[in-house]
């Protein structure tokens, strides 16, 4: 508003030098000073040309009203009245900027047409017909093409914040997600061998009938489940640590390995049996480490919840491979309560790679946990 208001003063000051300098059509009868009076309207339209560019239009209109009917076109008007136009199209609605654009086409030619029928010369009629145009058109359609260009400017800049928008909702997804995967991975790596010490400290503590050799037996069971726990969290360090995907296979865990877990079970005290039907043959890596987090994270289980009993069956077939795990229930509540992120973790692990799972209780005072998953297509 500042600025407009100092553009318009200094459009008076500069038109009224005009009008001394007698630019403009001698009128008999008419003052020289009244001059003045449409030259300030038109000024004062320039004062409110962002503000109200409606208002500024309609003042430029009446300044150039008066000029033309008490003392001809003067230049000074003339020239302010042209940005009342650009104003009134730029900053005025679009409607009516399009509107503005047919009135001062309609008004140009009928100018031209009807002084050159004045004249009586074609020639005349381009003249002043160009003339007219260079004052009410030019200004209108300048207008409008900035102004196309600015609603453009102001649609790539919505549409480059949305895209930003959202890139950071898709980078918050993907942290997310993997935020779930480390927490499923370090579950699934380290609860396993925890609850193994923490049952079998439990047995130490609480029995006083155990011998020597039975004592040292479990120790070294307890040593060797967290030296084991310690090298699966170094090795998840290491590939948490790693750039790109450049990952060794040789560490991750393959349902091929599920024996060394019974093994591990059948050391912390719990009578496991594991049968493999079928061919085993390759699988894909993110069906082989489901698979193998699903048959540990389910002994695991069956290790705080169950009565010391566990079945293992690994399943080949075309297309699937299917991993069920068995055990009773202990009818006594544990004394090592979980956190219920188990169940969730391996229905996750199923879903990530297509494939169905299942929990429950089965036949007499048993617990069931089956996962079929697929190995075509499986990413």
């Amino acid at each position: 508003m500042r600025r407009d208001i100092l553009a318009a003063v200094a459009a008076f000051a500069v038109g009224a030098v005009m009008l001394v300098g007698r630019a403009y059509f001698d009128r008999i009868g008419v003052p020289p000073w009244f001059l003045a009076v449409p030259l300030a309207l038109a000024c004062a339209g320039v004062a409110v040309r962002r503000s109200a560019p409606l208002v500024c239009l309609a003042l430029g209109v009446a300044a150039v009203t008066i000029d033309v009917a008490y003392s001809g076109p003067s230049l000074p008007t003339t020239l302010v009245f042209t940005d009342n136009l650009y104003a009134a199209a730029l900053y005025g609605p679009a409607r009516a900027s399009r509107w503005l654009l047919g009135v001062t086409t309609t008004a140009a030619v009928i100018i031209g047409a009807v002084i050159g029928m004045l004249e009586r010369s074609w020639l005349a009629l381009a003249i002043y017909g160009v003339q007219v145009s260079l004052v009410l058109v030019v200004p209108v359609t300048t207008a409008m093409v900035l102004r196309q260009q600015r609603d453009q400017a102001a649609a790539e800049r919505a549409r480059a914040e949305q895209v930003a928008h959202l890139a950071e909702l898709d980078r918050g997804a993907a942290i997310v997600a993997e935020r779930t995967r480390m927490a499923r991975e370090l579950h699934d790596m380290i609860a396993n061998h925890f609850s193994a010490i923490a049952i079998q400290s439990t047995a130490v503590l609480s029995r006083k009938d155990l011998d020597a050799g039975a004592v040292q037996q479990i120790m070294a069971s307890i040593r060797e489940n967290s030296v084991q726990g310690m090298a699966e969290m170094r090795t998840m360090i290491g590939l948490l640590r790693q750039e790109g995907e450049d990952n060794d296979a040789t560490t991750r865990p393959r349902l091929a390995d599920a024996a060394d877990l019974v093994k591990r079970a059948r050391q912390a005290g719990m009578e496991t049996v594991m049968t493999v039907e079928g061919t085993p043959y390759d699988l894909p890596v993110s069906v082989d480490l489901a698979g193998y987090r699903i048959v540990q994270e389910a002994l695991t289980n069956a290790m705080k919840h169950g009565d010391d009993r566990a079945e293992v069956v690994i399943t080949y077939a075309p297309g699937l491979v299917s991993v069920v795990v068995d055990n009773p229930l202990n009818e006594t509540r544990t004394q090592l309560p979980g956190a219920g992120a188990g169940l969730v973790g391996m229905r996750e692990r199923a879903a990530l790679v297509g494939g169905a799972f299942e929990a429950g209780p089965y036949e007499e005072k048993g617990w069931r946990v089956r996962a079929t998953l697929p190995t075509e297509h499986a990413l």
